[in-house]
């Protein structure tokens, strides 16, 4: 399976319409642009689309208005955490930034998220006899 990159365009308008709040990361995700708040993912970019992490009422108003669903980045495995935003949150800049910022609030009250330690393999006993 071939994903394509983002369009420049979509990266430039996602990073223009992310909050600009105390404890937002950006980094990349499988190649993807991506924002975090204490470590949990709240919204991203996928190919041509953008996902977020949104309340339940907000995800239930968007699915009811503009038929949005789970975030699929491949089919049959959904990312129920987060939605794939409509073409048209997409097309409208504001309605964009107020989402990426409503995900960015929910999304910190989340409980932060602790890297597991590192698992460090055993090392095997040398196989050179000294002497």
């Amino acid at each position: 399976m071939t994903w394509s990159k983002s369009p420049r365009s979509l990266i430039d308008l996602f990073d223009a319409c992310l909050p600009d709040r105390a404890g937002l990361q950006r980094r990349q995700m499988f190649g993807y642009p991506a924002a975090f708040v204490n470590g949990n993912m709240f919204a991203g970019l996928f190919q041509d689309s953008a996902f977020a992490r949104l309340p339940p009422g907000t995800v239930a108003e968007l699915a009811a208005e503009h038929g949005a669903q789970a975030f699929e980045p491949m089919p049959g495995h959904p990312m129920r955490a987060y939605l794939a935003l409509p073409e048209v949150v997409i097309e409208d800049e504001a309605w964009l930034t107020d989402l990426l910022t409503e995900a960015f609030v929910f999304t910190s009250g989340l409980p932060p998220k602790i890297k597991a330690p590192r698992k460090v393999k055993p090392r095997s006993p040398s196989s050179s006899a000294g002497g």
